[in-house]
């Protein structure tokens, strides 16, 4: 019973990283992108307007690095529940 609370207690943990990583994917690539680009674009980023960064570049940088937080993060959640690669 209790690798069953376990397996569930993995599961959310992992689905919350989940949630969280998406989300923050979502508002960068078209909250940033596209909804708010009008508003962003007031900002200047090396010359150019923060929405079109956003839009062209800025989005690819967070992407990468989500992928290398997501990696550690998954990996901490892996050592919590003893589900590691040793």
């Amino acid at each position: 019973m209790s690798s069953d609370k376990s397996a569930g207690a993995y599961w959310k943990a992992t689905i919350g990283l989940l949630t969280k990583i998406m989300i923050v994917w979502f508002v960068c690539s078209f909250g940033f992108g596209i909804l708010f680009a009008d508003m962003l674009n007031n900002i200047k980023l090396g010359g150019y307007p923060l929405g079109f960064f956003f839009a062209q570049q800025g989005s690819i940088y967070v992407f990468i690095i989500l992928i290398f937080y997501y990696a550690k993060k998954m990996g901490d959640i892996d050592r919590e529940f003893d589900v590691d690669e040793k």
